[in-house]
């Protein structure tokens, strides 16, 4: 890794290997104490690295909570899964905080969404239906998760005409598989439902059409910056990565369906929040009286959200 600043080179464990005209630091100087300084504790989990800059945090393990089960979801769906080369980047004119309320908010799911529900029509030639599973579960430590069966194509188990002919026999082979190992309801789970993670404060994992990776920057108080990257089967044919690929972009893309809607929507909430009119919070109670035991009927309610807004609450007043 090369400094832009002054050069400066470090190797891959932080340490300084190369100084243009070291000599001009005298004879005290000392590469070993000019190394990169590492983050307090970083750790992984099923391929997914975190770091934490707190030293007296708790283990990783124990912090995901309930979200480490999600995270199997999405890693038990192949025996190698890897990032897809490449990444979006993006940015909006909106607190992240808003990115994370989206992320689990299925209340403006047909609202907002419906000419993608449309496409869907036209290309499937059928009727989008939402099915039968419609939840929201607070994971613990602020993490939550919404739960759909989504009319979409999912490349490692459910599939739609949009996958292609030629790869039906392939995803048909893929659950058989997901069964053989699983059994039949955790295979239904794996590859059937789909499902949006959301890791507290700001990693989101999208497991609908295509696994979406996606971490949010606050760039300020009224600004983010979005990357997100594709998840996928390593080893899959060209034919079903270019499709799997085509299902994330057409719907979560920067330039899809989707994303620009909710790009519209947060920005504008943000430019309401800027006239200072008075409003002195977002209602969230949607749902709050038939919320129970940590779960909720409906992921058009807002308990998940709750769950992320009360986890900050503790820390802002933990300060």
């Amino acid at each position: 890794m090369n400094c832009f600043y002054h050069a400066w080179t470090y190797g891959s464990s932080g340490a300084l290997n190369g100084v243009p005209d070291e000599d001009g630091y005298g004879p005290s100087f000392d590469r070993a104490r000019m190394g990169l300084l590492s983050p307090a504790k970083v750790d992984s989990y099923r391929g997914f690295v975190f770091a934490c800059f707190d030293p007296g945090a708790v283990d990783l393990r124990t912090y995901l909570a309930g979200a480490a089960d999600h995270i199997d979801l999405v890693a038990d769906q192949a025996e190698v899964m890897e990032v897809v080369p490449g990444a979006h980047e993006y940015s909006a004119d909106a607190n992240w905080k808003l990115f994370v309320e989206n992320s689990l908010d299925g209340y403006h799911l047909l609202p907002v969404h419906i000419t993608y529900f449309e496409y869907l029509e036209k290309v499937e030639g059928s009727r989008p239906n939402l099915g039968n599973l419609n939840e929201a579960i607070d994971l613990g430590n602020g993490h939550a998760a919404v739960r759909m069966r989504g009319p979409w194509a999912r490349p490692v188990a459910r599939w739609t005409p949009a996958l292609g002919e030629q790869n039906r026999e392939r995803v048909e082979a893929a659950y058989s598989e997901l069964v053989r190992r699983h059994g039949p309801e955790r295979a239904d789970l794996i590859g059937r439902v789909d499902r949006n993670v959301m890791i507290f404060p700001n990693l989101i994992i999208l497991d609908l059409m295509g696994i979406v990776i996606r971490k949010l920057t606050p760039t300020s108080a009224g600004h983010t910056k979005i990357t997100q990257w594709s998840l996928a089967t390593a080893g899959e044919g060209a034919d079903m990565r270019a499709r799997r690929l085509e299902n994330f972009i057409t719907f979560q893309g920067p330039g899809g369906f989707a994303t620009p809607d909710d790009l519209e929507a947060l920005e504008a909430c943000q430019a309401g929040f800027r006239t200072g009119a008075g409003v002195p919070w977002s209602d969230i109670s949607r749902g709050m009286h038939r919320e129970h035991s940590g779960q909720s009927c409906c992921n058009s309610d807002e308990m998940q959200i709750r769950a992320f807004w009360r986890r900050w609450q503790t820390l802002m007043n933990a300060r």
